[in-house]
């Protein structure tokens, strides 16, 4: 339908008697509304693939309730589809054409399963391939297979943004910084820098989850820290499975943002 005004893409679809609609899920609502508005019936109108944007499940009741089933998917621009959801709404299946990875934001290493990490994407088409081609979105594998009887990879859709690039005190600091320094110490099994305080008062705390407590490690770690990112940070060891399964790496909590 293209970017017409609204109540043209209304009169299309009473003329047309469309059986679906793909595109963002706001702009059809906004289409329904105003059909409503205008009292115009589009009785043909029964389904639809929505994507660019959340479908939180009060939309898509709100849509049910105008004869409307919708289902969700994830696509990009350069790769089209990349999973799908199925009438058990528990994930999106991966569409079988590309390779999925989950990795951790800022480097190329795979996370276990369930973790949640930045979508990585291999497709094999001879016209357009794309190898290892990292989305910049965050999501997670699920565990077991789709009720439906689908049996690919399930992921939990979209999670956020990976690129967490930060500023702090004039610096700017990348997720692969914060890898770079977990990388150096084997003790280290996870790790997250967290940026609080206020304008010109910017705070960094290194969380690492290790089973190693002795004062020594937390000293060698604020001092690559420094050498990595050119500023200073404190160290806070915490226990392994203590730090949120939510991809980021770099946590922005200043109250200026």
């Amino acid at each position: 339908g293209g970017t017409g005004q609204t109540e043209q893409q209304v009169q299309a679809m009473a003329e047309l008697q469309p059986a679906g609609y793909i595109g963002t899920p706001s702009f059809l609502k906004l289409i329904l509304e105003k059909a409503q508005a205008l009292g115009t019936p589009l009785p043909s109108l029964r389904k639809a693939l929505l994507s660019a944007e959340a479908f939180p499940p009060s939309l898509q009741q709100w849509m049910q309730e105008r004869g409307v089933t919708g289902y969700q998917c994830y696509a990009t621009a350069d790769l089209g589809l990349i999973a799908y959801e199925t009438e058990a709404r528990q994930g999106l299946v991966v569409d079988e054409g590309v390779i999925v990875e989950i990795v951790r934001p800022g480097t190329g290493d795979p996370v276990p399963e369930g973790e949640v990490g930045e979508l990585v994407i291999t497709t094999l088409n001879t016209d357009y391939p794309l190898i290892r081609f990292g989305t910049g979105d965050l999501s997670a594998v699920m565990p077991g297979m789709c009720p439906t009887g689908r049996t690919n990879t399930r992921i939990k859709g979209w999670m956020g943004r990976a690129d967490q690039t930060t500023k702090v005190r004039g610096m700017f600091v990348h997720p692969g910084q914060v890898a770079d320094i977990a990388r150096r110490f084997p003790q280290v099994l996870r790790a997250r820098l967290v940026v609080s305080g206020e304008m010109a008062n910017d705070e960094m705390v290194l969380q690492v989850e290790t089973h190693e407590t002795a004062e020594g490690l937390a000293q060698q770690l604020a001092e690559v820290t420094r050498e990595v990112t050119k500023l200073r940070s404190e160290v806070q060891m915490v226990a392994p499975g203590s730090l949120p399964n939510d991809g980021r790496v770099i946590e922005d909590a200043r109250s200026y943002r």
